[in-house]
């Protein structure tokens, strides 16, 4: 009987237990409701403060994901499986996603701190009008490289990369159109080529660089360069402005013969369930204040003017990260090539990547 009593006992206190224990933890966010908000974006991308300031100002609860290529996200919002409200791409994404479809028009009239983005930035030919999308930040592609590592390598040219003395010591960032393109580039071609005998040529030169790839990697470089396993690599520009805050032996160029200048601009995905949401948490990080907070978080270029303007002068002044106008004249913008195209500058990156083993 005592024995009983004490099972009886202990049934009731885990009863009592998992009922309270229940009542105090969230459930999981619906889809569709006023007060959730699906956020889609590259990794390391957006200040965690901001979002935690939005939801604290808007009490709309955000759900933040992230991605490692616009290829993946393409393919998750094509999918439909997560009814994200707002997604972040780049310019050929955004310009194949209107295409299909994809996109809810912006209603500008819910986004007045629209006016604190540089004109030069709206009316885009990959966006006319600004109509799906909405500037968030751009910069380059080039070459970061610790000097004392490597003297007497001239890196104003990507054929630079080739230089024997690299062996085993170039990072790339894992994006088939980043390399493809700075071999095309390096070749003297566009990175919109779609000639398939150019872009072999483009896949069989960079096999030659084989030697001297330590790895193709992704947020990783971050890592690596930082902690001095590697001299050199090729990366977005705001990722080499992060890694420079951490290691201020490195210096970052722009190559010669020309380089992608690109954009990342916030959309709102066809199949968004908050949409007021979403114009309202646009608004959000164009605010000037909010604008230079992220800035200084990510590190990358900011359309937003009067954020750019509250940086300070070091930053506003640096050519290798806000690059002169003539310089910016030499650089080439991804234009969306078509699904059969993009697959194959996808197998031959896939191509040279195996290479590498």
């Amino acid at each position: 009987m005592i024995r009983l009593l004490q099972l009886v006992g202990v049934s009731l206190f885990i009863a009592v237990l998992l009922l309270f224990s229940t009542r105090f933890i969230d459930p999981p966010p619906k889809a569709g409701k006023g007060n959730v908000l699906y956020v889609y974006n590259w990794g390391e991308y957006m200040d965690p403060d901001l979002i935690k300031k939005f939801e604290k100002e808007s009490g709309i609860r955000v759900i933040y994901e992230t991605f490692d290529s616009n290829e993946s996200m393409l393919a998750k919002v094509k999918n439909g499986g997560t009814h994200y409200d707002i997604a972040i791409p780049s310019e050929y994404a955004i310009q194949k996603m209107a295409s299909e479809d994809l996109l809810v028009p912006i209603d500008h009239s819910k986004i007045p701190n629209l006016k604190n983005i540089d004109q030069s930035f709206m009316n885009l030919d990959f966006d006319k009008g600004n109509k799906y999308s909405v500037p968030y930040f751009w910069g380059t592609v080039g070459i970061l490289f610790n000097p004392d590592k490597t003297k007497g390598i001239d890196f104003s040219s990507w054929d630079s990369l080739w230089d024997k003395r690299l062996k085993n010591n170039v990072l790339i960032v894992d994006g088939a159109r980043e390399g493809i393109g700075f071999s095309l580039n390096s070749m003297g071609e566009s990175l919109n080529e779609t000639d398939s005998a150019k872009l072999k040529l483009a896949e069989q030169k960079l096999e030659k660089l084989a030697p001297n790839v330590k790895g193709v990697v992704g947020d990783e470089i971050n890592t690596m360069m930082v902690q001095k396993e590697a001299d050199v690599a090729v990366v977005w520009s705001g990722m080499g402005a992060d890694i420079m805050t951490e290691n201020e032996n490195l210096d970052f160029v722009v190559p010669k013969e020309g380089s992608n200048l690109w954009f990342d601009n916030m959309v709102i995905p066809k199949t968004a369930q908050n949409i007021e949401g979403a114009h309202a948490f646009i608004n959000f990080l164009l605010d000037e204040k909010n604008g230079k907070q992220n800035t200084e978080w990510v590190g990358y270029a900011t359309p937003n003017a009067k954020s750019y303007q509250l940086l300070d002068k070091e930053v506003r002044e640096d050519k290798r990260f806000y690059p002169s106008k003539e310089v910016k004249n030499k650089l080439e913008v991804y234009k969306d090539l078509g699904q059969e195209k993009i697959g194959e500058y996808n197998e031959l990156f896939l191509k040279f990547k195996m290479s590498l083993k």
